[in-house]
């Protein structure tokens, strides 16, 4: 597939995986205990990848059940995506597209197994002044390996 500029992009942290896109489908996060587990977090934001082609790098893959893989950075570490092994389906994490605000979820998949404090994480007290500008002088001294 040749680079064409109104393809999708995106990539793990390190810069030794990349891809592209054609467009995206339904964006969603999945609450069930795989998912959790392989993004160390409360839940998984992927979204659909229709025309995907890996442009740098491979992907390691890890069969994560017996109908799905997963790809990851096998430099960072960074998961990458969702593949099911009988269709075609394949999501990417979200996070991973250079702008993730395109894909903003519209479903909750597997929401029986959300952790119970996660629909009250936006009502959660916002720091202090004195915290923010901690945050912000530590911020500052960073200096990112990301790509």
């Amino acid at each position: 597939m040749k680079e064409e500029k109104n393809l999708i992009t995106g990539g793990c942290q390190c810069g030794a995986v990349r891809y592209q896109v054609v467009s995206l489908g339904r964006s969603s996060v999945c609450h069930c205990r795989m998912c959790q587990r392989a993004f160390g977090a409360f839940y998984a934001p992927l979204v659909i990848a229709n025309g995907l082609e890996w442009t740098t790098g491979k992907r390691r893959l890890f069969a994560s059940s017996n109908v799905s893989q997963r790809g990851f950075c096998g430099d960072c570490g960074t998961p990458l995506s969702l593949e099911n092994f009988d269709d075609d389906l394949l999501e990417i994490a979200t996070g991973t597209l250079d702008d993730p605000e395109i894909a903003p979820p519209t479903l909750q998949i597997n929401h029986r197994f959300r952790c119970s404090f996660v629909d009250g994480i936006g009502e959660l007290p916002e720091p202090d002044h004195d915290t923010v500008a901690d945050n912000e002088a530590w911020n500052a001294k960073v200096v990112s390996h990301q790509s």
